[in-house]
Order: structure tokens, then sequence, then C-alpha cells
């Protein structure tokens, strides 16, 4: 197939941005440092970028963009690695820290673990855990549950969606497990919660 190059994305001749070379997909399934300095590649689903040579998880084939330099993929707004570090420079810990925790606003509806934040952020999940702690002062997980519960008492206060809808939303598929997690925390079960909140509020009302 010919191939050639506008600006930093490989094309194919239909105009088909996805049209990653054989060589160049091989290398990243591989992890081939012999490709290093010819290419590099982001994945749009966490805008990060890395080295073929980088040992995090394989990316779906259709969420990756193929840069021929740094530059031009920090253009693009793609962060580098943390773990390959393709830009040569090492990420501070505070910057990295930020974007995980954004990353896990943006998803606390999903289930998340320790795997696939490291996943998402290319480090490790003992070093994640780690340096996590030392900048936040809690774990993941913690700050995950933080979210989680934060989320969870504004939905309980503000709409009326069911218990089981509030539970999904905060990443928590399983009702039963929700209401005892919830109440684990606020020493009330989310129903008993959302009618107490409604009856301060409308107490509230009638006495002004």
């Amino acid at each position: 197939m010919f191939i050639h190059q506008v600006s930093s994305v490989i094309i194919n001749r239909r105009g088909d941005e996805m049209g990653i070379p054989s060589s160049y997909w091989l290398a990243i399934i591989h992890n081939d440092p012999a490709y290093d300095d010819l290419f590099f590649y982001g994945v749009c689903t966490t805008g990060i970028f890395c080295r073929p040579s980088c040992k995090s998880r394989v990316p779906k084939k259709e969420n990756v963009r193929i840069f021929k330099n740094a530059h031009l993929a920090q253009a693009a707004k793609y962060r580098p690695c943390k773990r390959c570090k393709p830009d040569g420079l090492r990420l501070p810990d505070e910057e990295w820290v930020a974007q995980i925790t954004e990353w896990i606003d943006a998803r606390v509806h999903e289930p998340l673990t320790l795997s696939h934040l490291a996943n998402a952020s290319h480090g490790s999940p003992y070093h994640l855990q780690r340096t996590f702690k030392r900048v936040m002062g809690i774990t993941p997980n913690e700050y995950i549950q933080t979210i989680r519960l934060e989320k969870a008492v504004a939905y309980l206060e503000h709409s009326d969606r069911s218990i089981t809808d509030v539970g999904r939303a905060v990443g928590i598929r399983n009702t039963p497990y929700f209401t005892t997690w919830f109440k684990q925390i606020m020493k009330q079960t989310p129903g008993d919660y959302r009618k107490q909140r409604r009856e301060a509020v409308e107490r509230s009302y009638l006495l002004e």
C-alpha cells in the first residue's frame, strides 16, 4: 500500500488517518526499540504519547495516532508517557498525579482499579500507588471512594434518580453493595439520607 506523510500523521492513499503502516503497528505491539527514532505514537483515549518500545499495554489500533517527532505529538495536545519518557524529560510527579485525578474524575462511573489507572497513566501499579500517596496524602483507591461518595451525595440530594441508578452513576453496579458501602461511610442508607436531607430542606423553607 502506498503511504505518504501529511503533517504528523501517517495517511494512506484514501486519506485514512487510521492507516498505520503494518511495520509501525508491529513495532508497537512488540515494543521494538529499533523504531524509536522513526516515530512516536499517541493514544487518543488517554491523551498520552509513547515511543514504539514502550512496555505499556498495547492500545486498540483505532485509537492510535502516529507522529514523526515528540514536538508534533505535544503540539497535538498529547502528554509524554511517564514510563518511556518520549520527550527525554521526566514529568513532575505532581503533574502526573493531577492528570490521574482528572482521569478518575471523568470516569468515576466506570469500574476502576489500580491496574486500570496504571495502564491508563503508563506507570507500574506499585509506582503509581506510592507516588499518588506521597503527593495526595491518600491512596488512589481512597481518592476514588471520596469522589464516588461526593457524587452519590449530590445525586441523592439534587436528583430523583433511583438508588440503583445512583450506584451505577458512581461506578457501583451492585445495588445491595452500594447501599452497604454508603451506609458504612454515612451511617445511614442512601434512601434514609435522601429522605433526611429533603425533610431538612422543607423545614428550612417553612422557617423562612
